[in-house]
């Protein structure tokens, strides 16, 4: 099965991208909403995370993410301690899910941090979805009815874009001036080419 990795950052439009995609028929995998299913749902996982930040991790079962958010924030040795549990977990799930995708030319794994969590090293091909930061601040401020300070520490515990292009084997420009649609048509008819 040939895997791409799609990422981009926060206000890329690597939702929208992943719906074309997912219209054209290829099956997506959202490692970021599956990271949280699996911490609320994988007993070894949920023992990790546990033994890092004990029971207040969880509230009636569920992981708490605003008791997370506020060890997590600012604090990048346990961001760190949490990603090197989280990220394995999802990991043998996209292996777990792969498999089971039969008669399709290729996957997606779509995920905000590919690159910086290594997960790249484990794919075919990786995709980013690009937009300049100005236009990225606007569509997250416009779409979660947040202040541009909140963006940009979002922003900040991201590679930035040139970084990004650099490791990228193809990018897609999510700009509001070239049209999007052709550009993942395209995307879409390489790969499937790329016997």
């Amino acid at each position: 099965m040939f895997r791409v990795g799609l990422t981009g950052g926060i206000g890329s439009g690597k939702s929208l991208i992943c719906s074309i995609l997912e219209k054209l028929g290829v099956p997506v995998y959202y490692a970021d909403a599956e990271a949280k299913r699996l911490m609320n749902s994988d007993p070894d996982l949920m023992t990790q995370i546990v033994e890092l930040f004990g029971e207040q991790a969880y509230r009636q079962g569920s992981l708490d993410r605003k008791y997370l958010a506020e060890r997590l924030f600012g604090d990048a040795e346990m961001l760190s301690a949490m990603n090197r549990v989280v990220h394995p977990a999802v990991h043998e799930d996209f292996k777990r899910w792969t498999n089971l995708q039969k008669e399709v030319p290729y996957v997606v794994e779509e995920a905000a941090i590919l690159f910086e969590s290594g997960a790249h090293g484990d794919l075919d091909y990786s995709v980013l979805a690009y937009a300049p930061v100005e236009i990225r601040i606007s569509r997250v401020m416009d779409r979660d009815g947040t202040d541009r300070e909140s963006v940009l520490k979002r922003m900040g515990h991201q590679l930035s874009e040139e970084e990004k292009k650099k490791l990228a084997d193809h990018v897609i420009v999510n700009d509001g001036q070239q049209m999007l649609l052709p550009q993942v048509i395209e995307l879409h008819n390489k790969l499937l080419k790329r016997k």
